[in-house]
């Protein structure tokens, strides 16, 4: 029986982004926009930052408190990832910015995910950080 690797999708058919882990702490950074504009790129991170990122997203979304929050992957050093959340309604969209070379104001990638449940969203969030520990 093999384990699966850790890893988040957020999104639709027309926009989505992705953070799997490929390896030790090697990370894929994916996200598409409606088949028109593609990021793929390899990140360093480390279990515990991706552990502490989807924590940190489980504590907003556990408890919402009806207010806009942004979540770094790595917020102390080159951040390959950021997640805005907007609340809509019971839902939370999300405006991510991905930046290959890390905190690139040159070479970086936004794009906004419709709105997704937050019962949803705490399950895929619950899933990745018990991969995790």
């Amino acid at each position: 029986m093999t384990m699966e690797r850790p890893w988040i999708r957020l999104g639709g058919d027309n926009a989505w982004v992705e953070l799997a882990h490929s390896g030790g702490d090697d990370w894929r950074v994916t996200a598409d926009w409606c088949s028109s504009l593609r990021a793929d790129f390899t990140a360093c991170l480390s279990m515990a930052e991706v552990a502490d990122f989807a924590a940190t997203m489980l504590s907003h979304l556990r408890v919402p408190s009806g207010s806009r929050f942004s979540v770094a992957v790595t917020p102390s050093r080159n951040d390959p990832l950021t997640l805005r959340a907007e609340p809509v309604r019971d839902d939370f969209a999300f405006f991510a910015r991905l930046t290959p070379n890390g905190d690139d104001d040159v070479c970086h990638m936004q794009m906004e995910i419709n709105p997704i449940d937050a019962t949803e969203l705490r399950g895929m969030f619950e899933r990745l950080h018990a991969s995790l520990l």
